[in-house]
């Protein structure tokens, strides 16, 4: 090794571009990187892999020798490619051919070959001075190769159903969101059908998250991470949810008090993703209230957490339907369309005091609609920063209380008693981050 370093420097004391050398060694990294993963997964399954640390390495090296000779000897990346390319086919070849011969023993598996075609071609990227997507594209790869346990779980809970809802939305996102007119219609001009089907695009993208994480980790690791995913959904819905099944069974009602808490502190949360994402501007105004609301309902949570034995218990997940589905996206854009105008119509014609109202009503049902509109119409500037604000976080305060009444209501004044607790701390950061901020 001392002479290979030594080696190194004396060919960049004689004129040796240096960052070639570092591009080599790039390539070198990245493909030790994937073969290191892919040994290590074969491994621990008790396989014999095709391909190891080392020969990975050397392939990502190819793929730059390939990319750095191409610009002497025009076709050489191509030869090289289809060189590597036919390894690898015999390599997949031989592992079939030689598998048991019981159908349901056959390992079909070809992850690790389409992993050294794109390790070679990660080289190549570099040769290309390409080294910055090189090294996030080997990221992503590794990331991929590693998460195949969890994503097989959640191909095996994904139903057809999820499926055909989720290729039908993406179709009327790239398809017709595109032709959809962006421009105010209608009486007095209050309905926008481009930001109306996006804004119910991002709820349903938001959403989605937390629907694909329960279908992934379910309830094995208790009601305070079914809280928590169930929020990135609706915190409402998992009120509802957790307050029956307090009423149901006694025993569950710090572990419902915990999810719904963690649930909730995810809205305020869900709150400033919102707002960034539509008015990066107004999430600065936003972000110390809503992040010391955060900060206490996660610290509350965790409290709630430690003093609580662990419970294993199946429950039914009536606040997880698939976002991605048709209905649900109408059901959100009809809403939305309506308080954005709404918003608009009262504001022009009350003043301030109109959007306070509005707010306060949404607040009654839900925080999204209201907070994407309030954020819309500042960033348009048909509304005044201070407004929005005060709005969004009128709505967020009215949900909060609403989420107190429904889990007192149902699940029982002991359930009633802990999430008052919970409240009066939260909305107490959320107004001193307010006083904070002026």
């Amino acid at each position: 090794m001392v002479s290979f370093v030594q080696f190194t420097k004396e060919l960049i004391k004689q004129g040796m571009d240096i960052e070639i050398l570092k591009s080599i060694l790039i390539a070198a990294i990245l493909g030790f990187m994937i073969g290191m993963q892919r040994a290590i997964y074969h491994l621990s399954h008790d396989e014999k892999s095709f391909a190891g640390s080392r020969t990975f390495s050397i392939i990502a090296i190819v793929g730059y020798m390939a990319g750095f000779i191409n610009r002497q000897l025009n076709g050489i990346a191509i030869v090289a490619g289809i060189t590597i390319g036919l390894i690898v086919l015999l390599a997949y070849y031989f592992k079939i051919s030689t598998a048991p011969c019981k159908e349901d023993e056959l390992d079909f598996g070809s992850t690790t070959h389409f992993a050294a075609i794109a390790t070679y071609l990660l080289g190549l990227m570099i040769s290309l001075n390409l080294e910055k997507y090189a090294i996030v594209l080997a990221i992503l790869i590794v990331a991929l190769l590693e998460i195949k346990p969890k994503l097989k779980r959640f191909e095996a809970k994904i139903t057809s159903t999820d499926i055909n809802a989720a290729v039908l939305l993406l179709a009327m996102t790239f398809i017709v969101l595109p032709i959809l007119p962006n421009k105010f219609i209608g009486p007095y001009a209050l309905f926008n059908p481009y930001k109306t089907w996006l804004m119910a695009v991002l709820i349903s993208a938001i959403s989605f998250i937390g629907y694909a994480a329960i279908k992934i980790f379910g309830h094995k690791k208790g009601l305070f991470l079914t809280g928590a995913l169930g929020g990135l959904i609706s915190s409402t819905a998992v009120s509802v949810s957790m307050s029956k099944l307090a009423l149901a069974q006694k025993r569950v009602i710090e572990h419902a008090s915990g999810a719904i808490a963690v649930a909730c502190t995810f809205m305020f949360l869900r709150v400033v993703i919102l707002v960034f994402v539509i008015n990066q501007d107004l999430v600065l105004k936003l972000a110390i209230p809503f992040a010391g609301a955060t900060i206490a309902g996660l610290l509350y949570s965790y409290l709630l957490f430690k003093h609580t034995k662990p419970l294993h218990l199946e429950i039914e997940d009536s606040f997880a339907k698939n976002p991605l589905q048709l209905s649900e996206a109408v059901k959100f854009g009809i809403f939305f369309g309506i308080i954005y105008g709404a918003t608009s119509f009262l504001q022009s014609a009350y003043g301030d005091l109109g959007i306070y109202l509005i707010s306060f009503f949404s607040g009654l049902t839900d925080v999204d609609a209201i907070t994407l509109s309030l954020a819309e119409l500042a960033k348009d500037g048909r509304l005044s920063e201070i407004a929005s604000i005060n709005g969004i976080i009128l709505a967020s305060i009215i949900n909060s209380i609403v989420k107190l009444g429904i889990s007192w209501w149902i699940g029982g004044a002991r359930l009633g008693i802990r999430l008052l607790k919970y409240f009066a701390i939260t909305l107490g950061f959320l107004g001193l981050g307010i006083f904070l901020m002026g």
